[in-house]
């Protein structure tokens, strides 16, 4: 990854459980519904909030972490392979991989932390980013 060459850092996607871990406030965790609160038009950009539009991270409220838009804004990607990749050597589009936190032009039922989806490796759309994880 260029971003590892140039820092000298290792940079990854996220595994599932690190994003949830996260996105749940890790050990301060309060138990929210949505990644900082239960009320997710404070937290999130989700479609009732969104004006049909990606907005800059930070500008909700954080979770108990300290980290922005967890829920809504994008989806995620994960480095988890996706359910069909592991039922088969081979799925229809080639491997998939896990994404996570809804985005800003899904209802609030896909902004929990515990809703996942998944999408072939390289798939690209206005609703998915990244967060990357430093491992040590």
């Amino acid at each position: 990854m260029k971003l590892n060459e140039l820092t000298g850092k290792k940079y990854r996607l996220p595994t599932e459980a690190e994003w949830e871990y996260a996105a749940r406030g890790g050990s301060n965790s309060m138990h929210y519904k949505y990644s900082g609160g239960n009320s997710l038009e404070y937290v999130s950009w989700y479609f009732h909030n969104s004006m049909d539009k990606t907005h800059t991270v930070g500008m909700m409220k954080p979770n108990e972490l300290g980290l922005y838009d967890m829920s809504g804004n994008v989806w995620e990607w994960c480095q988890d392979l996706g359910k069909s990749t592991k039922k088969s050597s081979k799925s229809l589009h080639g491997a998939s991989r896990i994404l996570c936190g809804g985005s800003w032009s899904d209802n609030a039922k896909y902004c929990t932390s515990l809703y996942l989806d998944e999408k072939p490796e390289g798939f690209y759309s206005i609703y998915m980013g990244m967060r990357l994880a430093l491992s040590e």
